[in-house]
């Protein structure tokens, strides 16, 4: 789950993004486009493309009036769209007969199909088209902005312990069997296996009907049943686009909320599912799972499919229903793998804009930062209005040794038993033990064909075998090595590395017959020259004997480390990029770290997206994909808590109150390469983890907040150094009242200055959600740039705000960014912290 790519469709998708169309366009602008009628030839799906394209008007989210006969819908944080008004539903099906007539007065019916109508988040369409009629499409009257769809891909137990949940959290909710209640999670995802024990409600308290939530369940087309069941509270796909553009094959797709590759149902249950599951595996119990939100429901919207991944029309559809159906929570483990090409600001794009409207209509979202670490500006999430979410291994390790007839112990990963009776055994070589040298268009050393190996010498001895490119492109497994040593009678097997390969991932993998990986190629070097030398040969080079021995260690039992959490090496850094030039931004990314490294949660056992787990109930797998529902599920804690809270509230509550020490007292260390590519430890900084790991129990009683309003977005968009302002408004539907002041004016609960010349001041707001406090106010700073806060004290009532004044002035100059802190600490006890990043430059 360390992939998170998203690449430019073949066959895009146009989702074209009208606003208020009531000048469609001139009878002469008409008459102009018609004589293209007779020059298009019908379109097959398949042969088309597909496009994103902005228009004029406002969306159901934002339109505030002016259109003869249709009443105003736009709402504000406090109220909820109410989908079934009269104004919402008139005027969302105005919007839908304008998309119709634009398309119906441009090209002729059968040369194009409409696949989605957005309404609500963003007012437009998505279309299967061939290119030609797309550019007739960008010249048409009133239409802003075109681009093709894009594919995207997924990003991709213990740790409920490990956030202190069960003992300072939960009970504050009512217990785990309240934790979240009433909370609906939207899941945009690959779907869910329902079945599985984290989402049955067998064991649990009846769950009640929860009028505000308005989507439906979809009925599985082989079992003709619904997949839900009150815990899962809703379940959709979405794959028009994937069909249009021919990706689609539903015998292997599933055209239904159906989870075909096991991702959907692990982030589903890392965020939501039930309480104490027991987790087995080959006999064996690794704990007990757990959602971070035990009692929380879970809305499926079903986007991502095993061959192909999914189309970003699809995923806007998806969002666009989840807001209208009422989720509380986004969770989101899909994104772009760079910024859009076609607008110059990175944030200015169809899918980011789309959250922007989510959040306005009060939805928290969280998404993965991206798997592309530990390269700096390699997000995939960039606005800040999203809360990107960075990977962190937490304090439970899985490690194993082999030890050597010649005494040596060689350091390596198994999640298996040991060999029996603790006992040494021979050594052979999947080389050595060949049938046929005829078969060699197979690789033999990844043993992953028993009929090619002569069990009457594997039998009853540890089976050699190394680790080819096969295991990085997913053809070959740690999971057949195991299932090849027993079915050939070894007593245990080894899978040594001997080169590096790009893209491989070494995660220990639960396994039935005694075995180890050795992922250290100097180690591996040990082993086989104690082989080479322990092993006689005859004078063709054939073995003789096998005289070498080893013993593998039990390594069923995790290792607890206060050295923890650690930002995981694949998770992707920052700085934050502002367009497509990679030109830094004023924006603190990623904005918190979360458990992501071997995660145990569900998994569809016809789930194909982990060789390991084919067919297994549960999976351990690693990536951002596992550490944002982490802050999803934790989300859901907070506004269970305080359901008025805007989602930038939430955001901030999560920041604020994050740490940067690990458990043992001491700065948070990062995974990172040395000059010799080796992997070692480095001190973190915010562009590995924002503001630092999260602390659920701190961020419910966080004391201050700072929040941000959909205008205060909209000023932050106009600021942004050479922006368009009409791109603002054709992205978002608003204009941009002036384009003064600095992106980093921002009311968020960090601040970001990429390009600082001389001295710059910034204002924060914060409100206090506790009791009367006064606060002292201290700040922290790399000694290149001079960092004061003003007030130095202050005394908050309840509900009240007040603003603080920070001063960056550059001392020096050294080319790179300064790291600091403002922090706030109470008299009641409560600490709240903003991480300031700033690189100085000369006047």
């Amino acid at each position: 789950m360390v992939r998170f790519m998203v690449v430019l469709a073949f066959r895009s998708v146009v989702i074209v993004l009208r606003q208020s169309v009531d000048k469609l366009a001139t009878m002469k602008g008409i008459e102009i486009v018609s004589m293209l009628f007779f020059s298009l030839p019908l379109l097959a799906f398949g042969s088309g493309e597909v496009y994103i394209v902005t228009v004029e008007g406002e969306p159901v989210v934002s339109y505030s009036g002016g259109v003869d006969g249709f009443s105003a819908t736009a709402i504000d944080l406090m109220e909820e769209m109410d989908i079934t008004s009269e104004s919402v539903t008139s005027y969302a099906l105005h919007l839908e007969k304008k998309h119709d007539a634009l398309l119906d007065s441009l090209f002729e019916v059968g040369t194009y199909k409409k696949l989605y109508s957005y309404r609500h988040l963003v007012n437009g369409f998505a279309v299967h088209i061939s290119p030609e009629q797309a550019e007739a499409l960008s010249k048409a009257p009133g239409v802003k902005y075109v681009e093709k769809d894009m594919k995207i891909k997924k990003l991709t137990t213990h740790t409920p312990q490990f956030l202190g949940l069960p003992t300072g959290v939960w009970p504050t909710r009512g217990g785990f069997d309240r934790a979240g209640e009433d909370i609906v999670i939207g899941f945009v995802d690959s779907g869910i296996y329902p079945k599985h024990p984290s989402f049955s409600t067998h064991n649990t308290e009846p769950y009640g009907p929860l009028p505000r939530y308005r989507g439906k369940c979809e009925v599985d087309p082989e079992t003709q049943r619904d997949f839900c069941n009150g815990k899962i509270i809703g379940a959709q796909h979405f794959a028009k686009a994937a069909i249009a553009a021919g990706a689609f094959n539903p015998a292997i797709d599933f055209p239904s909320p159906l989870d075909g590759d096991g991702h959907g149902s692990h982030t589903a249950a890392i965020a939501a599912g039930n309480n104490g599951i027991r987790v087995k595996m080959h006999g064996y119990e690794f704990g007990k799972a757990s959602g971070m939100a035990p009692r929380a429901r879970i809305a499926v919207y079903k986007v991502l499919y095993r061959l192909f991944g999914g189309y970003v029309s699809d995923v806007v559809a998806a969002i666009e229903q989840a807001v209208l159906d009422g989720v509380d929570i986004l969770n989101l483990s899909v994104g772009p793998n760079s910024p859009p090409t076609t607008t110059k600001a990175t944030f200015l794009n169809p899918f980011d804009a789309a959250l922007l409207s989510a959040v306005r209509a009060g939805v928290f979202v969280a998404q993965a930062a991206g798997n592309g670490g530990p390269f700096p500006k390699t997000l995939v999430s960039f606005s800040p209005w999203i809360t990107t979410v960075a990977a962190a291994i937490d304090d439970r390790r899985y490690k194993n040794n082999l030890t050597l007839g010649n005494g040596k112990i060689l350091p390596g990963l198994g999640l298996s038993p040991s060999t029996h009776g603790n006992k040494s055994f021979n050594l052979v070589s999947a080389n050595d033990v060949m049938l046929d040298l005829s078969l060699l268009k197979y690789n033999p050393l990844d043993c992953q064909r028993p009929e090619l190996l002569n069990r009457h010498k594997v039998e009853g001895n540890i089976l050699l075998c190394g680790y080819s490119f096969n295991f990085v492109s997913g053809t070959a497994s740690i999971k057949k090595v195991s299932e090849t040593a027993k079915s050939l009678g070894a007593a245990g097997f080894i899978v040594a590395v001997e080169n590096a390969y790009p893209g491989a991932k070494f995660d220990p993998v639960p396994v039935d017959t005694p075995g180890i990986l050795i992922t250290d190629a100097r180690k591996t070097k040990e082993l086989i020259d104690y082989y080479n030398c322990s092993t006689t040969r005859d004078w063709a080079g054939r073995p003789i004997s096998f005289d070498a021995t080893a013993s593998i260690a039990d390594g069923l039992a995790p290792i607890l480390h206060k050295s923890a959490p650690q930002v995981a090496l694949f998770s992707s850094r920052g700085p934050d990029v502002k367009d497509f030039s990679f030109q830094d931004a004023d924006v603190l990314k990623p904005d918190i770290l979360a458990p992501g490294y071997l995660i145990w949660a569900a998994w569809a056992p016809n789930g194909t997206d982990e060789a390991n787990y084919i067919g297994e109930g549960f999976a351990m797998v690693s990536g951002t994909s596992m550490a944002a529902p982490h802050i999803a599920g934790i989300a859901a804690l907070i506004k269970q808590k305080n359901p008025h809270w805007s989602p930038s509230a939430i955001k901030s509550a999560l920041m604020t109150t994050a740490t940067t020490l690990d458990r043992g007292g001491r700065p948070i260390l990062a995974q990172q390469y040395s000059e010799t590519e080796i992997m070692t430890l480095v001190r973190a900084t915010p562009f590995d983890y924002g503001s630092g790991a999260v602390n659920p129990k701190a961020a419910l009683d966080p004391g201050l907040i700072l929040d941000t309003t959909y205008e205060d977005y909209i000023r932050f968009l106009c600021s942004v150094p050479d922006v368009d302002p009409n791109e603002v408004r054709n992205i978002t539907s608003s204009a941009c009242n002036s384009t003064t002041g600095q992106p980093a004016d921002l009311n968020s609960p960090s601040v970001t200055i990429s390009h600082l010349e001389g001295t710059q001041t910034v204002k924060r707001t914060v409100t206090n959600v506790a009791d009367t406090e006064t606060y002292v106010i201290t700040t922290r700073m790399s000694p290149e740039i001079a960092l004061e806060a003003s007030p130095p004290a202050m005394t908050v009532l309840p509900g009240a705000s007040r603003e603080i004044t920070l001063t960056l002035t550059v001392r020096s100059v050294t080319g790179g960014y300064s790291f600091g802190e403002v922090l706030m600490k109470g008299d009641r006890g409560h600490r709240v912290r903003i991480p300031v990043v700033a690189m100085g430059f000369n006047s």
